[in-house]
């Protein structure tokens, strides 16, 4: 695990301290088992992982769907579709009024076994947030393996004839852009104009937006940074580009994270860093402060808590600001 203790680089600063505002979205990380291993993934998911939610795990999420006002249930993995409950989780989200959220590869539409997936998605009208971190085949396939561009790009087509990215379905497709190396995003709207005339032009795909996220330097994106002897120079990237109006705007502010075990974190970063979610009356068990869990929410309110930060922070800050839900800026 890499070290997460603030640093002082040549910016001279820490994060500042943040608070926490209404939540709204409730993202579950249904495990981390995945058909792809992507350098850029924070999660170190792949094949290999066995990790995912219990089906307790799956009752309690709609437990809290049911009783706290959480317009988003955000699904993330791994691959959140290789998940046997998968699809009951979905389709009982949706009956309760709830928008929900797939974080997909794109390439496990593809996958035997879940040639229907798109079909499904479709029928509950559920907003997929596809990962294509380049438009380039080459850049593609270096970040996330031989053959991953020329899958994502079908299951792209499959989405589209069922309407998603077109206009006046309301069946949202929005893409995610990650750099492919120790280095900022672009301009989000200039860089969704390229995608959608490439994709157009080339392949003939429509999406509804482009959402740019920063590569975070933690997990198997840190590991690589360590490796070549590139970690304090992308930190130092992150703290010279960081703006303060993006404070506002993060997404730990209205979002809790939730690990395929029910512990609770203030954001997906934070749960690979292990880095528990702060609570003004922390409870007490033997060994030490007991971590929060999803069954909290049932009973706490965490409007006002302070959020954990650290180092990774000013990735969310840097540039136009990073988030799930893309640029800040």
């Amino acid at each position: 695990m890499l070290d997460t203790k603030p640093l002082l680089f040549r910016s001279g600063h820490q994060f500042p301290d943040i608070q926490r505002k209404e939540l709204s979205i409730l993202q579950v990380n249904l495990g981390y088992r995945c058909n792809l291993s992507c350098t850029h993934c924070h999660v170190n998911a792949g094949p290999k992982r066995t990790e995912e939610m219990s089906w307790d795990g799956i009752q309690q999420v709609l437990e809290v769907l049911k009783k706290r006002s959480f317009q988003t249930l955000d699904l993330t993995g791994g691959a959140p579709e290789m998940h046997p409950h998968f699809r009951y989780l979905v389709e009982q989200a949706v009956v309760l009024g709830t928008e929900v959220i797939d974080r997909c590869n794109l390439t496990i539409l593809m996958e035997p076994g879940y040639e229907d997936m798109a079909c499904f998605l479709a029928q509950q009208r559920v907003r997929v947030v596809a990962s294509l971190p380049c438009y380039s085949e080459s850049n593609v396939d270096a970040q996330r393996g031989k053959g991953v561009f020329h899958d994502s790009i079908e299951g792209l087509r499959v989405l589209n004839q069922l309407g998603y990215g077109k206009a006046d379905t309301g069946l949202i497709l929005d893409l995610v852009y990650n750099p492919g190396g120790a280095f900022l995003p672009p301009p989000q709207q200039r860089l969704e104009q390229d995608y959608k005339q490439h994709l157009l032009n080339e392949f003939g795909i429509e999406f509804n937006h482009l959402l740019t996220l920063a590569n975070m330097p933690i997990s198997r994106f840190g590991s690589m940074l360590l490796s070549k002897g590139w970690y304090e120079d992308y930190m130092q990237l992150l703290h010279d580009n960081y703006k303060a109006e993006n404070l506002d705007g993060l997404m730990c502010k209205s979002t809790v994270s939730v690990d395929w075990q029910g512990n609770l974190y203030d954001c997906d970063f934070n749960q690979m860093l292990e880095l528990p979610m702060r609570t003004q009356m922390p409870r007490m068990m033997q060994g030490g402060i007991r971590t929060a869990r999803l069954s909290d929410l049932l009973e706490t309110d965490y409007n006002g808590n302070p959020i954990a930060v650290a180092d990774h922070c000013f990735g969310c800050t840097a540039g136009q600001g990073s988030s799930c839900g893309g640029a800040l800026g």
